[in-house]
């Protein structure tokens, strides 16, 4: 009977061991006789789960932004934004600041633009009544899109133009509608976002509390549009780490963070390594204080982002991050790849930006799969989508054409993104177990019914896929 009973065993065994491989032909045939743009079609309906490396105000896309700062009119707000340089100040002034004069297309609100001289007002338009010459190089301006355009376009120029339309609190509750809106179609189910309660600015000007920003961002998640989107949403604070009062400002975002835990699941801390006052290792005894007296506040720390090989992954390690975020030099640094096999820590993966950031000149340099292969957990995001005019598909796509994934693989970055997130622990599962299910009843559909299966699906993308890989749905 002993025997009879391992037999049975063996040859159930041998079945699941069928059935787990059986998905993988089918998919394997679909990579090779698939168009390019039936790829995208098929990464835009399959199932994903959360993006976990996100700074909202970076994932608004440029036509979106143009239509809410119009639209905020109705609340009291207006903008103007500068077309020309009409030599208004003296020799010498500061262009290194966040008011950099020469800098085209910053928009400003109704506010400050009163506060201007009549010189330097001429040099201004109202958003509205710029010509289509203007508003296609305004919208430019919030893209990198041009070839001479990387990293140092994307932090000293890009965040400086959009910084007063981004402190206006219901034009970022509409574009966080926008962005789940546009990430529930694409099969994404949570949002981990990078953006804080300070700094918001009411049309005269004055202060929100954060009282006030957060009640704006809790209604606005609780309307019916956003509720049908599907996607849960919670927020980190982030820290812009090279600061002189970084360790002061570490501390106030735990306190922010304990106060609204219904919306704040983690701190973050953001800004060029390449600016070494930002280095990891400073902020271990502010960390170490701020854990004798708050429980449970997760930290997912951008490290590696350079191009220099350093130790920035292991010191973030112990300052107690769970997830890092872009990893591209830990390739670089062998003992601590070994330490992140198999978990518990997590890289989130953005392969968009680490191109257009010039962090890798072509994916053959990227170690996403060698991290993916030695069973590093790794997840894809967008980072700041809005600026690369991408999606979360568009990361899918580079993924599978760039490194060949299989399907367990390609399942497995969904799977990831909603186990490594900081979401409490039901809503976790919940979504996990609802992933499972949407991933199952996919992969069957398009076994059994191939193409005729999407047949339905129009898929959104956007110029980043254009321009690198010739695929121009719209």
């Amino acid at each position: 009977m002993k025997v009879r009973h391992w037999c049975i065993l063996a040859v159930l065994a041998m079945g699941l061991a069928r059935t787990a491989t059986a998905a993988e032909p089918w998919f394997e045939e679909l990579k090779k006789n698939a168009t390019p743009q039936q790829l995208y079609t098929f990464l835009y309906a399959l199932p994903k789960g959360g993006d976990l490396h996100n700074h909202l105000p970076g994932a608004y896309l440029s036509e979106w932004m143009w239509d809410e700062a119009l639209a905020q009119k109705a609340r009291g707000y207006t903008y103007y934004t500068k077309v020309k340089i009409n030599n208004c100040v003296d020799f010498g002034a500061n262009e290194f600041s966040p008011d950099r004069y020469l800098l085209l297309f910053r928009t400003i609100g109704g506010s400050s633009y009163a506060k201007l001289d009549d010189c330097q007002k001429g040099e201004y338009k109202a958003l509205g009544a710029l010509d289509d010459r203007e508003r296609n190089a305004w919208l430019n301006s919030q893209r990198l899109d041009k070839p001479h355009e990387g990293r140092h376009e994307f932090f000293e120029a890009h965040w400086f133009r959009i910084d007063e339309m981004i402190r206006n609190p219901y034009f970022v509750a509409e574009l966080l509608y926008k962005n789940m809106e546009a990430f529930g179609k694409e099969g994404v189910v949570y949002l981990e976002l990078q953006n804080g309660l300070d700094g918001y600015l009411k049309a005269d000007g004055s202060s929100f509390t954060r009282d006030e920003v957060a009640n704006i961002v809790r209604a606005r998640l609780k309307a019916k549009d956003a509720v049908a989107t599907g996607v849960t949403v919670r927020f980190q604070n982030s820290l812009l780490r090279f600061t002189p009062d970084a360790e002061e400002r570490l501390k106030e975002l735990y306190a922010i963070n304990d106060a609204y835990r219904d919306l704040y699941v983690g701190v973050n801390m953001v800004g060029r390594e390449d600016d070494d006052k930002g280095y990891p290792l400073r902020f271990l005894p502010t960390l170490r204080e701020l854990r004798h007296k708050y429980p449970d506040i997760k930290l997912s720390i951008h490290a590696g982002e350079v191009d220099e090989p350093n130790s920035h992954i292991r010191d973030t390690l112990l300052l107690g991050a769970d997830r890092i975020g872009h990893g591209v030099n830990l390739i670089s640094d062998p003992e601590t790849m070994l330490r992140m096999r198999h978990g518990p820590y997590m890289v989130e993966i953005n392969l968009v930006s680490n191109l257009l950031l010039e962090y890798v000149q072509k994916y053959s340099q990227h170690p996403f799969p060698e991290y993916l292969r030695v069973n590093i957990p790794v997840a894809l995001s967008t980072d700041d989508r809005g600026m690369w005019d991408s999606n979360m598909t568009d990361e899918y796509f580079v993924a599978v054409s760039e490194f060949n994934l299989s399907w367990e693989e390609l399942t497995q970055l969904g799977r990831n993104s909603l186990k490594y997130s900081f979401v409490d622990e039901p809503t976790k599962q919940r979504l996990l177990a609802d992933y499972e299910k949407r991933v199952q009843a996919f992969a069957q559909q398009f076994q059994k019914q191939g193409w005729t299966a999407l047949k339905d699906v129009k898929p959104v993308s956007y110029s980043f896929l254009c321009k690198q890989y010739k695929v121009c749905l719209q």
